[in-house]
């Protein structure tokens, strides 16, 4: 029986850049860092020999943050990993959503960062009676994020 969510992850090309996203521009911290090689025969990725460079990020234990649920960003050294994303709606596409305070200003926040954002902010009521927002962006590699207030 599952006993809750331990992790995320995107495959990436270039592990500093990415690292530099998450950390600078939304904010969380680097957990940790593994040097992975695969034995010859394999180990449970299924890639004998990968050799992976993995970093887990995380809230940092700061107030709010539930579960503990980390981002594992994946940077394939050897097999290299091959270029292309899927688009949002195609089957196997994937999308980490975060909860944010305040919608609105942090999109005007990453907007000026020069993240790419599908639409601004769209507001619904929530069945608390509260209005809540939500919008899709990409990071700077196209991996697909979720954001909600």
């Amino acid at each position: 029986m599952i006993s809750g969510f331990n992790h995320s992850g995107f495959v990436v090309q270039d592990l500093e850049r990415m690292v530099a996203f998450y950390r600078d521009t939304l904010g969380l911290v680097v957990e940790r860092e593994i040097d992975s090689v695969a034995p010859p025969e394999g180990d449970h990725t299924g890639i004998p020999g990968a050799h992976r460079a993995l970093v887990f990020m995380g809230h940092g234990g700061k107030p709010g943050n539930t579960g503990g649920h980390s981002l594992e960003l994946i940077q394939y050294l050897n097999p290299p990993s091959p270029d292309g994303h899927l688009q949002r709606h195609q089957l196997g596409a994937a999308h980490v959503c975060f909860n944010v305070e305040d919608i609105t200003a942090f999109h005007g926040r990453l907007s000026a960062h020069g993240v790419r954002f599908v639409t601004p902010p769209k507001f619904r009521p929530g069945p608390d009676g509260a209005t809540h927002g939500i919008c899709y962006a990409q990071d700077p590699e196209g991996n697909w994020l979720e954001f909600i207030q």
